[in-house]
C-alpha cells in the first residue's frame, strides 16, 4: 500500500470527543469553542483568542484588527500559503513578496528590508515555513507590526522558559486544517498574547458564521492533550530519517534550532531531479511532494525574478510522509527509499 505524504493523526480519543459533541447537539459555535480556548490558554500563554472558521478568516480579522486601509502595502514571503492573496485581495491591500534568507525557507531582517525599500508597508506576514520558527525578535526590530502563523510549527511547550522567549508578534495564527501541525478538520485561533495587543480584538463583531463551530473545538481540544505524545513520536521518526538522507547527496534545510525543530515535515533539498525522485517513489509506493506547491510562489503568483531563492526551494524541495500514525514497518521503508534516492 502507497504512503501518502500527509495524514491527519486522528486517534480513538478525537473520534469520541466529536461524536459526544454530536450526541449533545453541540455541533455550531458553543461552549466547546470556550472550553477549547481555556485549554489553548494553558499551552499557548495569550492574553485574548478568538476561535474562527479558518486561517483566512483569521488574517482577515487580524488585518482589520491593525486598522488597514485600502491600499497599504503588506510584507509576506514568497512561500507564504496561497489563501494570503485571496485575502489582501479582497481588502484590497497590496502585497509586497519577500524573498526567504540564502539556504533557509524563512524571511530576514535583510531580505524584508530589501522588500520593503520605498513601499512604507503597514504590516508584516510571518508564516513558520514547513513548520521552521524564524527569529521573532530579529524580525520585530523591523518596526513593522507583525502577524505571526505558528499553524505549522506548534510544540508542546518544554517549561516555563519557553514562555518569556515567546514574542514579537501583535497577533498570532495557530491553524487547525487538515495539514497543520494540530488539526480539528479545519478552523483556526486567532490570539494575543498582551493585553495591550488584545484590545481590537476584544472590540470585533462579526457574525457566528465565522466562529469555530464546536464539532471541530472538541477534536481541537484532544490535539492539544495529545501534543506532546505526537511530537516525541515525530522526533523519533525524524531521527531514522536523518541517518537514512544522511547517505545521499540531498541536503537538508538550514533550520534555526531554538526553539526546537518539531519536525513538522520531513523536507530535503534534491540535488539531482525531482521528477527523478517522485517517479523512484510511485515505484517504490512512497509518496513524495513538492514542499512548496501550496505557496504563493508554488502557484504562480510572484515573480521568480524578484525572489530568486524562494524560487529555486520551490523547483527542488520535496517532502516525505512524516507523520505519529506511521508503523514501524512503514518507517522502516520510507527510511530504506530515503537511503536510495536517485
Amino acid at each position: 500500500m502507497k504512503i501518502e505524504v500527509y495524514s491527519p493523526t486522528i486517534r480513538r480519543k478525537e473520534m469520541d470527543a466529536v461524536l459526544t459533541a454530536m450526541v449533545e447537539d453541540n455541533i455550531g459555535p458553543g461552549e466547546q469553542s470556550q472550553k477549547l480556548v481555556q485549554i489553548a490558554r494553558e499551552y499557548l500563554h495569550f492574553d485574548y483568542c478568538l476561535p474562527l472558521r479558518s486561517p483566512a478568516v483569521a488574517l482577515a480579522f487580524a488585518l482589520k484588527a491593525l486598522d488597514l486601509h485600502d491600499g497599504d502595502g503588506v510584507l509576506l514571503s514568497a512561500l507564504a500559503p496561497r489563501y494570503c492573496a485571496w485575502v489582501l485581495e479582497s481588502m484590497r491591500l497590496f502585497p509586497i513578496y519577500c524573498d526567504t534568507a540564502p539556504s533557509s525557507v524563512l524571511l530576514s531582517a535583510e531580505t524584508i528590508a530589501a522588500a520593503a525599500a520605498g513601499k512604507s508597508p503597514k504590516a508584516l506576514l510571518v508564516h513558520h515555513v514547513l513548520g521552521f520558527a524564524p527569529d521573532m525578535a530579529a524580525l520585530a526590530e523591523t518596526g513593522v507590526p507583525i502577524i505571526e502563523d505558528c499553524s505549522r510549527s506548534y510544540a508542546p511547550p518544554a517549561g516555563e522558559e519557553e514562555k518569556t522567549e515567546k514574542g514579537g508578534a501583535v497577533f498570532s495564527i495557530l491553524g487547525l486544517e487538515e495539514r497543520d501541525a494540530l488539526t480539528a478538520g479545519g478552523g483556526a485561533l486567532l490570539y494575543a498574547l498582551t493585553r495591550r495587543d488584545s484590545g481590537p480584538l476584544r472590540n470585533l463583531e462579526f457574525p457566528r458564521e465565522y466562529s469555530l463551530p464546536d464539532i471541530n473545538a472538541a477534536l481541537a481540544q484532544i490535539q492539544f492533550k495529545e501534543a506532546a505524545r505526537n511530537h516525541a513520536r515525530r522526533r523519533d521518526i525524524a531521527q531514522v530519517y536523518t541517518q537514512a538522507a544522511l547517505r545521499t547527496r540531498h541536503k537538508h534545510i538550514v533550520r534555526n534550532d531554538k526553539p526546537e525543530y518539531n519536525n513538522y515535515a520531513f523536507p530535503l533539498i534534491i540535488e539531482t531531479g525531482m521528477k527523478d525522485v517522485i517517479s523512484y517513489g510511485k515505484r517504490k509506493e512512497v509518496s513524495v511532494e513538492y514542499a512548496f506547491e501550496d505557496t504563493l510562489m508554488g502557484a504562480g503568483l510572484v515573480p521568480k525574478e524578484s525572489c530568486p531563492e524562494a524560487y529555486s526551494l520551490s523547483l527542488r524541495t520535496a517532502i516525505f510522509p512524516l507523520y505519529p500514525r506511521l508503523s514501524s514497518s512503514q518507517i522502516t521503508k520510507v527510511s530504506k527509499f530515503l537511503s536510495a534516492l536517485p
